[in-house]
């Protein structure tokens, strides 16, 4: 369902992704990881067609993302950091914001519609409450809700996770594989959250340097890891400790 050869992007003198062959299969979550600056967005956005590439290719659900991208992008759902919802907006206008354009649905099926895109992330009854009354989980969901709405076979998380506490991570973590499960959605995933990894995917790649320094189960990913890759785990073993920490003082 996605598909990079030789994925290359330079930013002036400097050389983000270096030739970056990558397959995602039908119905697969792959989660991409690496150091700050290490190219897992740009990877992302390669992907989407929101930049292009300076050399090699890339493939979604057998469509040229750089010959044909807005047929390409038919066929993707993007969930961004920070949600990018739209402030003016209700979170059922932002849920319908391009359905609106190619549904074709009157005023009562998009409603509908909108209740089963919103059902669908655990937020029924919400579509007349503003952004700014929502949780960052919340938000994070209208999201998600959103790119669900354009019926994507792929959706793409850029760190879906960020800036959660611990609960709401792990509900995010189970509505990104209950999605692939009921939806059969392909899923790419960039995040920095050894934990949240390891809990949704199938398989893991590391960027480092550029390249791609690691295709494979999270198993393997702790025991055949670079020192870079055996850094973050470390970091998520002592966060897990400090979170453990945390909620045993609250009992």
């Amino acid at each position: 369902m996605i598909r990079t050869e030789a994925l290359t992007k330079r930013f002036g003198g400097r050389t983000v992704l270096d030739s970056i062959d990558l397959s995602v299969g039908a119905g697969e979550i792959v989660s991409v990881m690496g150091g700050s600056g290490g190219g897992k967005t740009t990877l992302l956005r390669c992907i989407a067609g929101l930049i292009e590439p300076t050399s090699g290719r890339v493939e979604v659900d057998g469509v040229d993302v750089i010959q044909r991208p807005d047929e390409a992008r038919r066929h993707l759902g993007m969930v961004f950091q920070s949600a990018a919802l739209f402030d003016y907006l209700s979170v059922k206008e932002n849920v319908l914001f391009g359905a609106r354009r190619w549904s074709g649905l009157g005023p009562r099926e998009l409603d509908r519609f909108a209740e089963e895109m919103l059902a669908l992330v655990g937020l029924e009854g919400t579509g007349a409450l503003m952004p700014a009354e929502l949780s960052g989980g919340m938000r994070k969901r209208v999201g998600i809700a959103r790119a669900l709405a354009a019926r994507p076979r792929v959706m793409l998380y850029d760190e879906p996770t960020t800036g959660l506490d611990p609960v709401t991570t792990y509900q995010i973590d189970r509505l990104i594989v209950d999605l692939r499960d009921r939806l059969g959605v392909t899923s790419l995933v960039v995040s920095h959250d050894v934990s949240s990894v390891f809990r949704v995917s199938d398989r893991v790649a590391f960027l480092e340097g550029g390249r791609l320094a690691f295709l494979g189960d999270p198993d393997e990913f702790e025991s055949r890891g670079t020192d870079a890759m055996r850094e973050l785990v470390r970091k998520a073993e002592a966060r897990r400790f400090l979170e453990s920490g945390d909620e045993g003082a609250g009992r």
